[in-house]
């Protein structure tokens, strides 16, 4: 069975345009860089060769992770998913009980989570124990630093949603 990869419409269409620039562009511009790098002569000490041929490595190993993912996505749209529970999609406010400061994450997949830009992943410890949760819930997570407790204080939808 194929194991889905829950993911927003946002973040299919930067894989798909992620992708689409790798075939179309960075594919044909390394070949273009692979055949001048020959006409350099001996190839065994040509290091423009070497780099051109380890970039297009690169190039075809992210093309077949791109697919892969984009294959198994279940597109899910944030703009519809209910905010009475903390599920993917939403933002979830919450207020760290022993600091008293206020943290808000978008719940998104694996391939979405930016800590920096404000989500996490679903499949994260934080994420995982903020599944289902409601306003006024507590969620309790464990971290390399210790447990860490939280109250649930606002659940919406995503402003790009």
């Amino acid at each position: 069975m194929v194991e889905r990869i829950p993911m927003s419409k946002q973040g299919i269409g930067r894989l798909k345009a992620e992708l689409s620039q790798l075939e179309r562009v960075d594919r044909s511009a390394v070949v273009r860089a692979i055949e001048t790098a020959r006409e350099h002569g001996d190839l065994k000490e040509n290091a423009e060769y070497h780099a051109a041929k380890e970039r297009q490595a690169h190039i075809e190993g992210r093309i077949i992770q791109l697919r892969d993912k984009i294959s198994r996505a279940e597109v899910i749209d944030c703009s519809k998913v209910s905010c009475e529970k903390a599920v993917f999609g939403t933002v979830v406010k919450l207020l760290d009980i022993d600091t008293d400061e206020e943290v808000a994450y978008q719940l998104l997949g694996p391939e979405e989570a930016d800590v920096k830009s404000g989500s996490i992943s679903v499949m994260s410890p934080l994420g995982r124990s903020m599944l289902g949760k409601e306003i006024g819930d507590e969620v309790v997570v464990k971290t390399p630093g210790g447990v860490r407790e939280f109250e649930v204080i606002e659940i919406r939808q995503s402003r790009f949603a």
